[in-house]
Protein backbone atom coordinates (compact mmCIF):
# COMPACT_ATOMS: atom_id res chain seq x y z
CA UNK A 1 0.00 0.00 0.00
CA UNK A 2 1.35 3.45 -0.75
CA UNK A 3 2.04 5.96 1.77
CA UNK A 4 -0.49 8.11 0.55
CA UNK A 5 -3.35 5.79 0.52
CA UNK A 6 -2.10 4.36 3.82
CA UNK A 7 -2.26 7.97 5.34
CA UNK A 8 -6.02 7.93 3.88
CA UNK A 9 -6.99 4.53 5.57
CA UNK A 10 -5.53 5.90 8.78
CA UNK A 11 -7.61 9.41 8.69
CA UNK A 12 -10.69 8.03 6.60
CA UNK A 13 -12.23 5.86 9.86
CA UNK A 14 -12.75 9.09 12.00
CA UNK A 15 -16.24 10.09 11.26
CA UNK A 16 -19.39 12.03 13.17
CA UNK A 17 -21.01 10.17 15.11
CA UNK A 18 -24.12 10.93 13.42
CA UNK A 19 -23.27 8.70 10.10
CA UNK A 20 -22.21 5.77 12.13
CA UNK A 21 -25.04 4.90 13.88
CA UNK A 22 -26.37 2.49 11.60
CA UNK A 23 -24.66 -0.72 10.94
CA UNK A 24 -20.90 0.83 11.08
CA UNK A 25 -18.22 -1.96 10.68
CA UNK A 26 -15.17 -2.18 13.00
CA UNK A 27 -12.18 -1.59 10.73
CA UNK A 28 -9.35 -3.83 11.70
CA UNK A 29 -5.24 -3.67 10.41
CA UNK A 30 -3.70 -6.60 9.04
CA UNK A 31 -2.68 -7.87 12.06
CA UNK A 32 -6.24 -8.09 13.53
CA UNK A 33 -6.03 -5.54 15.86
CA UNK A 34 -8.42 -2.02 15.79
CA UNK A 35 -6.50 0.53 13.90
CA UNK A 36 -7.30 2.99 17.04
CA UNK A 37 -9.52 2.14 20.19
CA UNK A 38 -10.23 5.43 21.16
CA UNK A 39 -11.54 6.86 19.08
CA UNK A 40 -12.76 3.01 18.19
CA UNK A 41 -12.03 2.82 14.13
CA UNK A 42 -15.20 2.65 12.80
CA UNK A 43 -16.38 2.95 8.74
CA UNK A 44 -20.00 3.51 7.70
CA UNK A 45 -21.12 0.61 6.17
CA UNK A 46 -21.27 1.70 3.18
CA UNK A 47 -17.35 2.54 3.27
CA UNK A 48 -17.08 -1.06 4.32
CA UNK A 49 -19.58 -2.24 1.37
CA UNK A 50 -17.36 -0.10 -0.94
CA UNK A 51 -13.73 -1.44 0.53
CA UNK A 52 -15.00 -5.31 0.33
CA UNK A 53 -16.32 -4.31 -3.33
CA UNK A 54 -12.75 -3.21 -4.41
CA UNK A 55 -11.20 -5.98 -2.56
CA UNK A 56 -8.74 -3.81 0.38
CA UNK A 57 -10.47 -5.42 3.09
CA UNK A 58 -12.00 -9.43 4.13
CA UNK A 59 -14.93 -9.65 5.37
CA UNK A 60 -14.78 -11.09 8.98
CA UNK A 61 -18.58 -10.81 10.77
CA UNK A 62 -21.73 -9.25 8.90
CA UNK A 63 -24.80 -7.98 10.07
CA UNK A 64 -28.25 -9.86 9.16
CA UNK A 65 -29.05 -7.11 6.87
CA UNK A 66 -28.72 -7.21 3.37
CA UNK A 67 -27.66 -4.34 0.99
CA UNK A 68 -29.13 -5.05 -2.83
CA UNK A 69 -28.20 -3.31 -6.50
CA UNK A 70 -29.51 -4.39 -9.43
CA UNK A 71 -26.96 -7.51 -9.38
CA UNK A 72 -25.45 -8.05 -6.42
CA UNK A 73 -26.64 -8.66 -3.04
CA UNK A 74 -24.32 -8.68 0.52
CA UNK A 75 -24.81 -9.01 3.75
CA UNK A 76 -23.74 -5.84 5.55
CA UNK A 77 -19.84 -5.88 6.59
CA UNK A 78 -19.60 -5.56 10.66
CA UNK A 79 -16.21 -6.46 10.76
CA UNK A 80 -13.56 -6.15 8.20
CA UNK A 81 -9.67 -6.36 7.93
CA UNK A 82 -7.21 -4.47 5.89
CA UNK A 83 -5.30 -6.74 3.60
CA UNK A 84 -2.59 -4.58 3.71
CA UNK A 85 -0.97 -3.58 6.82
CA UNK A 86 -1.30 0.07 7.83
CA UNK A 87 1.76 1.28 10.00
CA UNK A 88 0.20 2.65 13.60
CA UNK A 89 1.94 6.29 13.90
CA UNK A 90 4.68 5.93 16.16
CA UNK A 91 4.86 9.58 17.34
CA UNK A 92 2.11 10.30 19.70
CA UNK A 93 0.53 14.25 18.88
CA UNK A 94 0.47 16.31 22.07
CA UNK A 95 -3.30 17.35 21.88
CA UNK A 96 -5.70 17.92 24.56
CA UNK A 97 -7.75 14.63 23.76
CA UNK A 98 -4.20 12.21 23.99
CA UNK A 99 -3.51 13.98 27.32
CA UNK A 100 -6.90 13.25 28.57
CA UNK A 101 -6.77 10.08 27.46
CA UNK A 102 -3.27 9.52 28.93
CA UNK A 103 -4.26 10.76 32.46
CA UNK A 104 -7.64 8.73 32.57
CA UNK A 105 -9.79 11.93 31.82
CA UNK A 106 -9.54 11.98 35.78
CA UNK A 107 -7.79 15.14 37.82
CA UNK A 108 -4.13 14.26 38.39
CA UNK A 109 -4.05 15.75 42.01
CA UNK A 110 -7.41 14.41 43.45
CA UNK A 111 -8.62 12.14 40.92
CA UNK A 112 -12.15 13.70 40.02
CA UNK A 113 -13.55 12.99 36.62
CA UNK A 114 -15.06 15.98 34.29
CA UNK A 115 -14.88 19.71 34.13
CA UNK A 116 -11.27 18.79 33.43
CA UNK A 117 -8.65 21.50 31.95
CA UNK A 118 -5.14 21.16 31.90
CA UNK A 119 -2.60 22.42 34.62
CA UNK A 120 1.30 23.27 34.15
CA UNK A 121 3.06 21.53 37.27
CA UNK A 122 5.56 23.79 36.74
CA UNK A 123 4.07 26.91 36.11
CA UNK A 124 4.92 28.96 32.87
CA UNK A 125 5.21 32.33 35.16
CA UNK A 126 8.02 30.01 36.77
CA UNK A 127 9.38 28.98 33.59
CA UNK A 128 7.75 25.67 33.03
CA UNK A 129 7.02 24.44 29.36
CA UNK A 130 4.23 23.19 27.73
CA UNK A 131 5.16 19.45 27.17
CA UNK A 132 4.03 15.75 28.28
CA UNK A 133 6.34 15.71 31.06
CA UNK A 134 5.18 19.30 32.30
CA UNK A 135 1.23 19.23 31.54
CA UNK A 136 -1.72 17.15 33.05
CA UNK A 137 -5.14 17.11 33.42
CA UNK A 138 -6.93 18.61 36.52
CA UNK A 139 -10.31 20.00 37.85
CA UNK A 140 -10.94 23.48 37.77
CA UNK A 141 -11.23 23.41 41.80
CA UNK A 142 -7.67 22.02 41.64
CA UNK A 143 -6.47 23.97 39.11
CA UNK A 144 -7.59 27.65 40.81
CA UNK A 145 -5.93 25.39 43.86
CA UNK A 146 -2.72 25.47 42.22
CA UNK A 147 -2.43 28.74 40.10
CA UNK A 148 1.03 29.66 39.62
CA UNK A 149 2.63 28.13 42.95
CA UNK A 150 4.80 25.20 42.49
CA UNK A 151 3.74 22.07 43.42
CA UNK A 152 5.18 22.05 46.94
CA UNK A 153 3.94 25.01 47.86
CA UNK A 154 0.04 24.41 46.63
CA UNK A 155 -0.27 21.28 49.00
CA UNK A 156 -1.44 18.95 46.45
CA UNK A 157 0.58 16.08 44.97
CA UNK A 158 0.48 13.96 41.64
CA UNK A 159 -1.39 10.58 41.32
CA UNK A 160 1.56 9.77 38.94
CA UNK A 161 4.54 11.51 37.24
CA UNK A 162 3.56 12.94 33.68
CA UNK A 163 5.20 10.62 30.76
CA UNK A 164 5.04 10.99 27.17
CA UNK A 165 2.87 7.79 26.04
CA UNK A 166 4.10 5.41 23.25
CA UNK A 167 1.64 5.10 20.92
CA UNK A 168 1.09 1.55 22.34
CA UNK A 169 0.43 2.64 25.81
CA UNK A 170 -2.21 5.51 24.36
CA UNK A 171 -3.90 2.40 22.68
CA UNK A 172 -4.16 0.22 25.65
CA UNK A 173 -5.20 3.45 27.45
CA UNK A 174 -8.30 3.74 25.15
CA UNK A 175 -9.44 -0.04 25.73
CA UNK A 176 -10.48 1.24 28.93
CA UNK A 177 -12.63 3.50 27.33
CA UNK A 178 -14.90 1.76 24.83
CA UNK A 179 -17.37 3.32 23.18
CA UNK A 180 -21.30 3.64 24.34
CA UNK A 181 -22.07 0.98 21.28
CA UNK A 182 -20.44 -2.67 20.80
CA UNK A 183 -22.04 -4.58 18.77
CA UNK A 184 -21.66 -8.51 19.62
CA UNK A 185 -19.34 -9.39 16.29
CA UNK A 186 -16.74 -6.48 17.44
CA UNK A 187 -15.77 -8.07 21.02
CA UNK A 188 -13.57 -10.73 20.18
CA UNK A 189 -11.72 -8.93 17.86
CA UNK A 190 -11.40 -5.64 20.93
CA UNK A 191 -10.48 -8.06 23.42
CA UNK A 192 -8.78 -11.21 21.60
CA UNK A 193 -5.27 -10.33 23.31
CA UNK A 194 -6.56 -8.85 26.64
CA UNK A 195 -5.59 -11.44 29.85
CA UNK A 196 -7.86 -13.61 30.88
CA UNK A 197 -9.77 -13.63 34.01
CA UNK A 198 -9.08 -16.49 36.34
Amino acid sequence: MDAARSSDFRQDFVREPGSLRHNPALVLNADYRPLSYYPLSLWTWQEAVKAAFLDRVTILAEYDEVVRSPTTEIFIPSVVVLKDYVKPQKKVAFTRFNLFLRDEFCCQYCGARGDLTFDHVVPRARGGITSWENVVAACSKCNLRKGSKALHQSGLSLRKPPRQPSSEQLRNMGRKFPPNHLHDSWIDFLYWDAELEE
